[in-house]
């Protein structure tokens, strides 16, 4: 890259930042409209409804992380006092909702190991591939639905309903975090579980989610993401216990492109999970 050219990057990076400051100075400040779904994101993931199974193409890296994400709710149910009784079905009884499910890729697996699954999700062409690529397996049909809707909407119905809430790479796509992470936790029984990855915002994750992720070595279909809705650990947490949660683990997570692998690690400068427990009801 030319000098003129890294200096208009490092003149666009500045600007991007000092401006996502201004707007997170006062979280509450973004969260003012009661809904959480940002119809741009649905038009632009539902566009990839056809290549949501294609494990070798460009939702790779999203396959790739499904042993670390199972590994990550299984260990954290665990860790409150859920007993594994059925080796074959180690989540046998337990109800999860998977927020902003898209194609079922998280779903499946974790009605495999037992888990009555609802997976939830703003765009109906996801909703249609995942319910196609579910009824290729007639063991999950008892185990496992999907609705198009959205948090907000399905909480209506099902407060308190639920044993564990999953909101796995979906924070960072959501325009209302606040009322977001309310829905999630209001659907969960006191002491049920949420467990959260998503993308810590600040200079790093630029770089590495979006310039090197999207542009340069194409792992995602550019668009993904924008830098402006990545969250903190911090401010992750902060929602969490006002909405009555207890944090329980933090962890970062590694993504190595060259082999397509994820792996635990001790930053969270890009990618991190959250597990916590609903403590008591707002």
């Amino acid at each position: 890259m030319s000098c003129r050219g890294m200096n208009n990057l490092l003149t666009g990076v500045g600007k991007c930042l000092r401006f996502s400051y201004a707007k997170s100075i006062d979280i509450s400040r973004n969260f003012s409209e009661k809904a959480t779904i940002d119809n741009k994101e649905i038009v632009h993931h539902g566009k990839l409804s056809n290549l949501w199974w294609d494990k070798q193409g460009q939702l790779r890296p999203l396959h790739a992380f499904n042993p670390l994400r199972i590994q990550f709710v299984r260990d954290g149910l665990k860790n409150v006092g859920w007993e594994e009784l059925n080796p074959s079905k180690p989540l046998e009884g337990l109800k999860i909702l998977d927020v902003g499910c898209g194609g079922g890729i998280l779903s499946e697996p974790l009605a495999r190991i037992g888990a009555n699954v609802t997976g939830i999700d703003g765009s109906e062409e996801l909703i249609n591939t995942a319910k196609e690529h579910a009824s290729l397996d007639p063991a999950l049909t008892d185990r496992l639905k999907y609705i198009c809707t959205s948090i907000e909407d399905h909480t209506l119905e099902n407060s308190n309903y639920y044993d564990a809430v999953v909101a796995s790479e979906v924070l960072e796509h959501v325009t209302n975090k606040d009322f977001f992470i309310k829905c999630c936790v209001d659907v969960l029984k006191v002491n049920g579980s949420i467990f959260i990855t998503t993308i810590n915002k600040n200079l790093v994750s630029w770089l590495g989610s979006i310039i090197l992720a999207e542009h340069v070595l194409k792992l995602i279909p550019v668009g993904t993401h924008e830098w402006e809705k990545f969250i903190s650990p911090l401010d992750t947490q902060r929602l969490l216990e006002k909405h009555g949660c207890q944090l329980k683990l933090e962890h970062g997570i590694y993504y190595n492109p060259l082999v397509n692998d994820w792996s635990w690690t001790s930053t969270t400068v890009n990618n991190y999970a959250l597990h916590a427990v609903k403590i008591s009801s707002t």
